[in-house]
């Protein structure tokens, strides 16, 4: 049983916890207030916090990992990344920005998560779409009903 560092959990969970320590940062610069009285400094120092614990475990976990060869199948023959799930991200967030804009928060959030779904090559279209529902569903519930988002459910044009 040998154990090694999977170098790109290490890499990425370093690099966020230099983002979350940025985000600290960051936030320090406006007032930071208390849990009951949140400043404008707050969310991002909180955010940063929470984004360098995680960079922290996914790179201890990455040390302690055993030593497994890749599956058989595991990326392309030929040599080249797969760029799939980059792409869908990309793609999400681009229709995010413009149905955001045009079509309002339903349909923003159900494309977000439909496209950027199906940059997993596990999940299938009937995964994606029952995921972007749930999601949507939360969506409405959290930022418009809750929070009360002035972002519109639907708009025209």
């Amino acid at each position: 049983m040998q154990k090694t560092i999977n170098r790109k959990d290490y890499y990425g969970g370093a690099l966020m916890v230099l983002i979350g320590l940025g985000a600290i940062y960051g936030g320090t610069d406006y007032h930071i207030g208390t849990l009951s009285h949140m400043g404008p400094g707050f969310f991002p120092a909180a955010l940063g916090g929470l984004l360098a614990l995680t960079g922290i475990l996914i790179a201890i976990s990455a040390r302690s990992g055993e030593s497994t060869p890749p599956a058989p199948g595991d990326g392309h023959a030929h040599g080249l990344p797969d760029l799939r799930g980059s792409v869908c991200i990309l793609l999400g967030t681009l229709a995010f920005l413009l149905l955001g804009h045009y079509g309002g928060l339903l349909p923003a959030t159900f494309a977000i998560v439909f496209i950027s779904a199906l940059g997993d090559r596990k999940n299938t279209v009937k995964q994606a779409f029952v995921l972007s529902v749930g999601m949507s569903v939360i969506a409405v519930v959290v930022f418009w009903w809750a929070l009360q988002l002035q972002l519109p459910l639907f708009r025209w044009g």
